[in-house]
């Protein structure tokens, strides 16, 4: 067991991680207890008593170290933020357009529908608050967490962002989950959320950070978070064997299992939208193979670091059907119809067929 504090009947197994079916998503937040865990070891357990955090390196001027207590006592953000796996979708590339997946070392089990991501309201420390009290050198240029895991198959779990990202108000230290302290699994007592990012970047149970004067190399920016592949060539971006991975990307998902079964007749269907730093715009739904669309309406809260719901009603008529969702942001980016194969499997969004057989 690499979880605490989960009902397994809830969700998939994936080696020392758990997927959250996305059909069993119906309203805005993810309960905690029902939210996917991408675990690379086992859940430690912290007292947050003994817990401190190490502000350290080269592009600081005062090496810090603070307790749980004093980030309580420093002013509270909130930030509304989906919180998805680069290799949400991933089983796509697999099932949708017949390709072969790479996962890292280690992962090789974590072949993710579409339940790698969750919804919450996160709130805790924005981390420049955390940077400006150890005196953040202007040339610095990276910010990387480190977790306290012991037996990651990682070894160190650690990923630098840029200056520009580590110092973005919405960059948290987070300490709370839906307006209760983070669960175990969730990275209790600190972890960091860099919204609008893979989830990588938002190392849980965080035990230092280490400011630096120069670019850091680690495996999750060399070898397992990367863009491999035709399209990154590896002499282009060393030292790392790809393109690192950084940003989410827009995209749509039924809240139906894939592929699924109902019955015939007038069906509520609905799903989830979401574009890093941009709220939706509009969801469009087709039952023809994309030959035409209507709009589906949206649902509820619409945040740009968050996901919206979306609903539509179809007629379901007997025999083997196909759903396709398209999503459209607000700063104009539109879901494509194809995704770029890369060798990990990252960032698939295309345009995808949902098979329904209406009985």
């Amino acid at each position: 067991m690499s979880t605490v504090n989960k009902n397994e009947q809830h969700f998939i197994r994936h080696g020392l991680s758990l997927e959250s079916p996305l059909e069993n998503q119906t309203g805005y937040l993810t309960p905690p207890d029902r939210f996917f865990v991408c675990n690379s070891g086992t859940t430690p357990i912290i007292d947050s008593q003994n817990y401190s955090l190490r502000i350290w390196g080269d592009g600081v001027s005062n090496e810090i170290t603070l307790s749980y207590e004093d980030l309580l006592t420093m002013p509270q953000h909130t930030v509304p933020a989906v919180l998805e796996c680069a290799g949400n979708h991933r089983s796509f590339f697999r099932d949708v357009d017949g390709l072969n997946i790479e996962t890292p070392a280690g992962t090789e089990e974590l072949i993710w529908s579409m339940g790698a991501m969750g919804m919450a309201e996160w709130t805790g420390v924005s981390l420049r608050d955390v940077l400006n009290l150890a005196g953040v050198d202007s040339n610095a240029v990276q910010v990387c967490g480190r977790g306290s895991e012991t037996d990651s198959v990682e070894g160190e779990v650690r990923l630098p962002m840029p200056m520009d990202k580590a110092l973005d108000i919405d960059t948290l230290l987070a300490l709370q989950m839906n307006g209760e302290p983070l669960p175990a699994d969730h990275g209790f007592p600190v972890r960091v959320l860099v919204p609008g990012w893979i989830g990588a970047y938002s190392i849980k149970w965080v035990q230092d950070i280490e400011v630096s004067m120069q670019p850091i190399w680690v495996r999750r920016n060399t070898t397992s978070y990367v863009m491999k592949g035709e399209l990154w060539p590896e002499s282009e971006h060393a030292p790392s064997q790809g393109k690192p991975l950084t940003q989410q990307n827009i995209k749509s998902s039924l809240a139906l299992p894939w592929p699924t079964s109902l019955a015939s007749g007038l069906q509520t269907i609905h799903g989830y939208a979401r574009s890093p730093g941009s709220p939706i715009a509009s969801v469009k739904w087709s039952d023809n193979q994309g030959e035409t669309w209507s709009e589906a309406a949206l649902i509820g809260s619409n945040e740009k670091y968050g996901w919206v719901r979306f609903e539509f009603e179809w007629q379901a008529e007997a025999g083997e059907q196909v759903l396709m969702t398209k999503a459209t942001d607000q700063a104009g980016r539109v879901q494509p119809d194809s995704t770029p194969f890369n060798k990990g499997g990252y960032l698939y969004n295309a345009v995808h067929p949902h098979p329904v057989t209406v009985v």
